[in-house]
């Protein structure tokens, strides 16, 4: 496979710029990345970063919301602020004719917002509706009670999104303070792909980025992400959300899981595949609701990051095989550690990991995306290069190693939410462990 070998230079005060020229179309995508997201939040402000995306493109200090969104209609672009744990990011798509004036009004949404003060009370109310819509789906309730079982104190265990009470205590100094800590130099990368050469991107990002303060980052050197390993208990645990009035119950199963820069991280990946990463055609998906029939959906996720993300299997079912469903998993993990997986599986597994690599580089948002994430992790720019041999690498034995490290049913954290309740006595005698 052709790698992608895009331009990559570091400005003076910190900045990253990736470019990557493909004239495949004419068009270009553009991502600024920032390494700051709700871990950032203060302790009781939970869903900072969310708001703060949200209110980012609503006005600057020379544009007003109206006047963004007139721009962009007119050019027929497209611009979009989303935030995570760790990264928030500002994502445009225009034609290529279009690609100086789309990058600095990107640029201009991400240095000089203008927060005001009715921008942020319309989009405080659209956050709080959202959180409230997320409080009345079983899935969202069973992932966030999952988070707190496994997480506890830790900042993981704290919503993205904020709760309603902490996004209602949110004041404009909050994003504000928010903002300047957390969009310094050092913390951006801007990634540029499409119908541009990877010179002229570089220079247009470095007008518009290179006048930025430097922090007291040494030159060049990025700002680091430090993330506190994670105590959790050895017991295992099952929490419930009673939602009485819902059809379907949601169950999530798992464990701690590992950082991204973890030696095992390839080897747990091609095993999270076998398991069920895609549902049908992984072991999850082939007993419990093909053969079974019990699930409506069921996979796994590996969420591998700066701390130790999580390791975990979704499940939606009715009420009535919440027990069945669990004991099935157990009963999965506890022969995969037992026995491992069969060769076939694994280079099934390895196979279609490969295969989809292409296909994760089909358009310039997509290979914008790659490239942010590989810088994000150090990985390389030759990533996409080496990333089919690191898959290919991975033997059974190693695969097997990774399910004996990673599951263990006996240590596992449960959370269900739906038309169901943890009641001991229901199980006694039933043979289900919960």
């Amino acid at each position: 496979m052709a790698g992608l070998n895009p331009k990559r230079v570091t400005l003076d005060n910190g900045v990253t710029v990736i470019a990557k020229a493909n004239h495949t179309n004419p068009t270009v995508s553009m991502l600024i990345g920032v390494r700051t997201g709700a871990y950032a939040d203060p302790p009781d402000r939970e869903g900072t970063a969310a708001l703060c995306a949200r209110v980012l493109d609503r006005g600057t200090v020379t544009r007003s919301a109206d006047a963004i969104a007139d721009d962009l209609d007119g050019r027929g672009a497209s611009l979009s602020v989303i935030a995570g744990r760790h990264q928030m990011a500002v994502a445009a798509t225009c034609l290529a004719d279009d690609f100086a004036a789309v990058l600095a009004l990107a640029g201009d949404v991400t240095r000089h917002p203008r927060f005001a003060d009715e921008e942020i009370a319309t989009r405080k109310e659209t956050l709080i509706t959202s959180i409230r819509q997320e409080e009345d789906n079983p899935a969202s309730m069973a992932g966030d009670a999952f988070m707190k079982a496994l997480y506890g104190d830790h900042p993981y265990g704290r919503q993205v999104r904020g709760t309603v009470a902490s996004v209602e205590a949110i004041r404009r100094q909050d994003l504000v303070r928010f903002h300047q800590k957390g969009f310094a130099p050092s913390a951006i990368t801007v990634v540029v792909v499409g119908d541009v050469e990877e010179d002229t991107a570089i220079a247009a990002v470095a007008k518009l980025f290179g006048d930025m303060p430097s922090t007291s980052q040494p030159t060049g050197e990025r700002s680091i992400v430090s993330v506190p390993d994670v105590a959790t208990s050895a017991a295992r645990q099952l929490v419930s959300v009673p939602m009485m009035n819902k059809a379907q119950a949601d169950v999530v199963y798992g464990c701690l899981g590992i950082r991204r820069l973890d030696p095992d991280y390839m080897a747990i990946s091609v095993m999270n595949n076998a398991l069920g990463q895609y549902a049908i055609g992984g072991k999850l998906g082939d007993s419990i609701r093909e053969r079974q029939g019990m699930a409506y959906y069921v996979y796994s996720s590996l969420d591998a990051t700066f701390g130790q993300g999580p390791f975990l299997i979704r499940a939606g079912v009715s009420a009535a095989n919440v027990e069945k469903t669990i004991a099935s998993i157990d009963a999965e993990l506890t022969a995969v550690i037992e026995n491992g997986f069969t060769e076939q599986e694994i280079e099934e597994s390895k196979s279609y990991l490969i295969g989809s690599i292409p296909r994760q580089l089909e358009t310039n948002a997509a290979i914008a995306s790659f490239l942010l994430s590989s810088d994000t992790f150090d990985l390389g720019l030759d990533y996409d290069v080496r990333l089919p041999a690191l898959i290919g690498a991975v033997t059974k034995d190693a695969a097997d190693r990774a399910a004996r490290r990673l599951l263990d049913p006996s240590k596992a954290t449960i959370a269900v939410a739906g038309p169901w309740a943890a009641d001991t006595r229901a199980t006694e005698g039933s043979g289900v462990r919960l």
